[in-house]
């Protein structure tokens, strides 16, 4: 539907404005205004993102002002910059978006809780844009789109227009702004459509622990039934989608969620999955939601047959398929549960040392969910081309507000309010570090997944890891003993124990930021070096 949108508090003058279009209209306006867009096989719009093919975090910044800046984690993660600085690029991304001919303007809500729930703006000039944030906000019914009103946050895209790098503060021709007091944020030099999504996220990560809320970087589901709910944490190429992604599961949602007194709820009204080797056998449920209404990023295509190639990396390997909720046919429509039988932490453990799934105490929950270990995928981030080992708080350091044990103090109550069983699932290496070993079969880690879902693995008989302190079940139905146990898929039984030793030492190293905050007994939880 098209409409005339007034933006003139923004300074945005421009007249032609396409809002809240169906998926037929961006397509069309995609298709016939951005080269380089094209329609697949499956009826998803393909287009690319240009040079930035994964989020730029160094280039995030926040602006240090009255309202927040006392809750501010500042530092490398929330680098700050003054309000003069902000209100430049504010000028330039509004200026850009004057020159184009047509612009896109998509209103929705982020949380499908209505108590908590936000409004957000998005205000952008590229179709695809526009596409990905209608499937990644919430959509409004036609009334609720009618008495919309002004929203709470508004994102201004201007993207393919790049920040002036000798402005003070800017470190590149990228800036991602977010300006809590005028409730603004802004992009400069990246059309890579994650930046808004994640946006949307920092701004619940600093909302919703003011309004007493976990807001958290996990995918949830539950049972048919509704009697077992699982959350998943884990940074982007853990597993996080394609666990969650059950078909013998309801589905709730594959990245962003807030658990509050009442339960658990989606931020956001669509799934962002990786799309490299995607295949209908390992994922049929994402393979089958790439249809008209999805875009694919990034992908490269066979152009006489519109078929996409998911294994080819030649762009990036960092692909990616947006598409609405709905799309999932097993989809819990609206996206809300309650309280989580299960929390699963889930690490790509690139030394391959780690066992592929082990029972947590309390206290070692809180230790790994403060630690965060992983590995950062190839393309996830600009500069990234193999996995490499990373520690970040809380499963998703890039996009806390306040400081990472906020956070866990919150999950900590949730899980003594609620009896929850926390888990640690390593999907990453096996038999070997990365380049010596393999990646952990996705058969495994559903045979694990299943386990815990039905319960088995609670009474399940384990050894503990002389080590890291952490039960690890000796038996799980369908994963082979020896796969459990890490070091017995090994062939070199010194270089295992020499790299379990250095990794110990490493989460070591990286917990000692956190030890003045931390209790005892979470200190203790560690590895025992």
């Amino acid at each position: 539907m098209a409409k005339t949108v007034n933006l003139k508090t923004l300074g945005i003058t421009v007249k032609d404005v396409i809002r809240n279009a169906p998926p037929s209209r961006l397509y069309e306006h995609g298709l016939r205004n951005e080269p380089g867009t094209a329609i697949a096989s499956s009826g998803a719009l393909i287009a690319m993102s240009g040079e930035k093919t994964g989020r730029s975090p160094g280039d995030k910044r926040i602006v240090k002002e009255p309202s927040s800046q006392d809750d501010v984690w500042w530092g490398p993660v929330n680098i700050e910059i003054d309000e003069h600085v902000f209100m430049i690029n504010r000028e330039r991304a509004i200026d850009y978006l004057n020159t184009r001919p047509q612009l896109y303007v998509v209103d929705g809500f982020a949380g499908w809780d209505p108590e908590y729930r936000i409004k957000v703006r998005v205000i952008c000039s590229r179709a695809y844009h526009a596409l990905f944030m209608n499937n990644m906000l919430i959509r409004p019914t036609r009334e609720e789109l009618e008495n919309f009103g002004e929203p709470d946050y508004t994102i201004i895209n201007a993207g393919a227009f790049s920040a002036n790098r000798y402005t003070s503060g800017m470190t590149s021709k990228t800036s991602v702004n977010l300006h809590f007091g005028r409730q603004e944020f802004v992009i400069l030099g990246t059309e890579y459509a994650g930046e808004m999504k994640k946006g949307v996220f920092t701004i619940m990560h600093y909302l919703m622990p003011r309004a007493g809320v976990l807001s958290m970087h996990c995918s949830a589901n539950q049972s048919k039934s509704g009697d077992d709910l699982a959350i998943f944490f884990g940074l982007s190429g853990t597993g996080k989608t394609t666990l969650s992604a059950d078909p013998n599961r309801l589905l709730i949602g594959d990245d962003e969620h807030c658990w509050t007194d009442k339960g658990v709820f989606n931020i956001e009204g669509g799934c962002y999955a990786k799309a490299i080797d995607l295949s209908a056998e390992d994922e049929p449920e994402i393979f089958n939601a790439i249809r008209f209404g999805a875009v694919l990023e990034n992908v490269v295509f066979e152009r006489a047959t519109r078929t996409v190639d998911f294994h080819d990396t030649s762009i990036t390997e960092n692909t990616r398929a947006s598409y609405p909720i709905e799309h999932i046919p097993n989809a819990k429509i609206p996206c809300v549960g309650g309280h989580p039988n299960n929390v699963i932490l889930l690490t790509c453990d690139a030394f391959g040392v780690l066992p592929p799934v082990s029972r947590l105490t309390p206290e070692q929950a809180m230790y790994h969910f403060i630690s965060g270990y992983t590995a950062k995928v190839a393309g996830t981030e600009v500069g990234v081309t193999e996995p490499e080992a990373t520690f970040s708080a809380c499963f998703g350091s890039p996009f806390l507000v306040w400081h990472p044990t906020k956070y866990a103090e919150m999950l900590a109550e949730k899980l003594r309010q609620t009896g929850a069983q926390t888990w640690l699932v390593n999907t990453g290496w096996t038999g070997g570090p990365y380049g010596v070993g393999r990646r952990m079969s996705i058969k495994h880690t559903r045979a694990i997944i299943d386990a815990i879902h039905s319960g088995a693995l609670r009474d399940a008989p384990t050894e503990v890891d002389s080590l890291f302190g952490i039960a690890v079940p000796t038996e799980v139905e369908g994963v082979p003993p020896e796969v459990l146990r890490p070091r017995s898929t090994w062939t070199d039984k010194s270089a295992f124990d020499a790299t379990s030793k250095k990794l110990a030492l490493l989460f070591a190293a990286n917990f000692a930021k956190y030890e003045a905050k931390a209790s005892d007994e979470i200190r203790n939880a560690g590895p025992k070096i």
